[in-house]
C-alpha cells in the first residue's frame, strides 16, 4: 500500500468536498438571499448547519453508487488521483466563470475518464454512468414540473388570501424550505466524496484478509452494498462541505438568484421545496443527481407560472451547454492527467 498517495487522495477528496460546498452554496441559498429573507452570511451559516445535520439522516445509497462507477479490482490509486484532480480543476474553472455546473457529474466524469485511460472502457459500469447522465436532463425537468404544479396548486388554494399576510408567512417558510434543500444537498453531495474515499480504501486493501484491515479503513459490505463507512470519512465529508458552504459562492448566487427569473418569497419556498422532494427521492434510490440542475429546474418552474417569457431562456440554454459538456470534459482532463502522472511516475 502506498500510504503517502492514500493520504494525498484523502486530503484532495476533502478539498474537493470543500470546493463543492462553496461552488454549490448557491443551490440552497440563492433564493433566500435574493428575496432578502436572510443576509448572505446568515444564509450560508444556515445552509452549512443543515448540510452537516444531514449525516444523521441519510443512508449510504449514493456513496455506494459512486464507489461502484468503475470496477475497483481493475484500477489503482493513480487512477483515483487523476480523477479527483480533474474534478477539482473543472469545478474551480466553472466557479471562476460563475457557471453553476454539477460537482457530481465532474466527479463521476473524472473517475470514469481516468479509469478508462488505465484499463479501457470495460472497467466502467456503463449502466451507472448512463443512469447518472440521464439525470442531467431529468433532474431539471422533474424539478420544473414539481415546482410548476405546486405553484399552481398553492396559487389556487390561497387565491383569496391577503397578499401582505401571505408574504409574511412565506418569508418565514423560506427558512424551512431552505433548510430542507440544504439537508438534501448535504446528503446528496457529501456522499459522493464518501464513495470516492470508500473506493480508495477498497483499492488500497484489495486482496487483504478482512481481519487484517484496520478499523479506520474498514468498509462494511452487506449483500454487495456499502453498509457502513468509517465515521471519520462520514463526518469529514459533511464537515468539509459545510465549511465550503460557509465560504459562499457569490458569483453563482447571482446567476441562480437573479438571472434565471425574478424570485419572490412564495416562489422561493416552492422552488426549494420541490428541489428537496426530488433530492430526498433520488437519494432513497441511490441516484446521485446534481443539486444545481435540480434547483435550476425548480426556479424555471415557478417562473413559468407567471408567463413563459418570465424565464430567461438564453441563460438556461447556456447552463444546459455547461451541464452537457461537464462529464465528457472531466473525462478528458482526467485521462490526460492520468497519462501525465504515468509519464512522470507519480503515484507508482
Amino acid at each position: 500500500m502506498n500510504s503517502t498517495l492514500l493520504i494525498v487522495i484523502i486530503i484532495l477528496a476533502f478539498i474537493f468536498d470543500y470546493i463543492n460546498g462553496f461552488h454549490d452554496a448557491a443551490n440552497s441559498i440563492a433564493t433566500v438571499v435574493s428575496t432578502k429573507v436572510l443576509s448572505p452570511l446568515q444564509a450560508v451559516l444556515w445552509a452549512a448547519f443543515f448540510n452537516l445535520l444531514a449525516y444523521a439522516i441519510f443512508e449510504l445509497n449514493i456513496a455506494d453508487t459512486i464507489a461502484k462507477i468503475v470496477d475497483t479490482s481493475a484500477i489503482t490509486l493513480q487512477v483515483i488521483l487523476a480523477g479527483i484532480c480533474a474534478a477539482i480543476i473543472w469545478n474551480l474553472f466553472t466557479w471562476y466563470l460563475g457557471i453553476p455546473s454539477s460537482s457530481s457529474h465532474t466527479l463521476v466524469g473524472g473517475f470514469a475518464g481516468a479509469a478508462i485511460a488505465h484499463a479501457g472502457w470495460a472497467v466502467v459500469h456503463s449502466d451507472k454512468i448512463i443512469k447518472i447522465a440521464s439525470f442531467i436532463f431529468l433532474a431539471p425537468f422533474i424539478g420544473m414540473l414539481l415546482s410548476y404544479f405546486i405553484s399552481v396548486l398553492l396559487l389556487n388554494l390561497l387565491r383569496n388570501g391577503k397578499p401582505h399576510v401571505l408574504e409574511k408567512y412565506f418569508r418565514n417558510l423560506q427558512l424551512v424550505s431552505s433548510a430542507l434543500f440544504s439537508l438534501g444537498h448535504g446528503g446528496n453531495d457529501a456522499q459522493k466524496v464518501m464513495g470516492i474515499i470508500a473506493a480508495t480504501l477498497i483499492v488500497c486493501f484489495q486482496g487483504v484478509d478482512p481481519s487484517g484491515i484496520p478499523d479506520w479503513a474498514h468498509i462494511e459490505m452487506v449483500e454487495g452494498k456499502i453498509h457502513s463507512i468509517p465515521m471519520w470519512v462520514v463526518f469529514g465529508c459533511y464537515l468539509s462541505i459545510s465549511l465550503g458552504t460557509i465560504s459562499g459562492g457569490w458569483k453563482i448566487v447571482k446567476t441562480m438568484g437573479t438571472k434565471i427569473t425574478k424570485i419572490t418569497s412564495f416562489e422561493g419556498v416552492v422552488a426549494e421545496t420541490s428541489g428537496a422532494i426530488l433530492l430526498f427521492g433520488t437519494d432513497s434510490f441511490g441516484i446521485p443527481v446534481s443539486t444545481t440542475h435540480t434547483i435550476t429546474g425548480a426556479i424555471m418552474g415557478v417562473g413559468l407560472t407567471k408567463r413563459i417569457t418570465a424565464v430567461r431562456w438564453g441563460i438556461t440554454i447556456n447552463l444546459l451547454y455547461a451541464w452537457i459538456v461537464t462529464i465528457p470534459v472531466s473525462m478528458i482532463i482526467a485521462a490526460l492527467l492520468y497519462y501525465i502522472f504515468e509519464f512522470l511516475g507519480i503515484g507508482l
